[in-house]
């Protein structure tokens, strides 16, 4: 008798499970350098009009220089009414003169010039023309917000003008430069003429003043940190 063969069981294959795979993008902010570097001319452009505007004002040279205009005040109190008048009339060219002066002692103590010049890189980089979109400061393993870099600027500015010799030359120069100013002031005899105009624009508010810090002050809003 035959042997019987078992009875087929059905095989099914199943198809083989598809893999999925996820891309995810990351996207990375890039600084928008065109705006930070137009933030940065508009300032410099500012701050350049606003010392032309206060530079305008100065008187001409030669009359300041005028030898026959000079004379010894008879009184102290002549002296100190003409030096009111005259600092009035030419304080542009005063305030240049302490410049000059300033400029001239810095020239000859090259190492004050390097202090400075390197202050003053380190404002106009780490705050004045700083993007106020910019990230914070990194440094030294930490993170710096703006009023630790602004403090940290303030104590260096104040180490170098105070602990060095750098303030005493720079204290020095521009007290020569004043007081070159004050004397010819006081021996320069003001003629009522050159001050009729100032007194009219003085008496309607129309005065105009010079300030050193107002290159900075007119120019804020161009690209510093406010």
């Amino acid at each position: 008798m035959a042997a019987v063969s078992p009875p087929l069981l059905p095989v099914s294959v199943l198809p083989a499970a598809t893999a999925t795979t996820t891309t995810t993008t990351i996207v990375i902010p890039v600084p928008d350098t065109t705006s930070s570097a137009a933030d940065q001319r508009a300032y410099l452009a500012r701050l350049l009009d606003s010392a032309k505007r206060s530079l305008s004002g100065a008187r001409p040279w030669a009359e300041l220089l005028d030898r026959a205009a000079l004379s010894r005040p008879d009184t102290l109190a002549e002296a100190a009414a003409r030096a009111r008048r005259n600092l009035a009339y030419f304080r542009v060219n005063y305030s240049l003169l302490v410049a000059l002066s300033l400029a001239a002692s810095l020239l000859a103590h090259p190492f004050a010039l390097a202090a400075l010049a390197a202050l003053l890189a380190a404002w106009c980089v780490l705050y004045l023309l700083r993007p106020a979109d910019a990230a914070p400061l990194a440094a030294f393993g930490r993170t710096f917000s703006d009023r630790e870099t602004l403090g940290g600027l303030l104590a260096a500015s104040a180490f170098v003008v105070f602990l060095t010799s750098v303030g005493t030359i720079v204290f020095s120069a521009v007290a020569v430069g004043a007081a070159l100013a004050c004397a010819h002031g006081a021996f320069r005899v003001p003629e009522e003429q050159l001050f009729l105009d100032e007194d009219v624009q003085v008496a309607g508010g129309g005065g105009t003043s010079f300030d050193l810090l107002s290159f900075f002050t007119n120019a804020a809003g161009g690209g510093g940190r406010g």
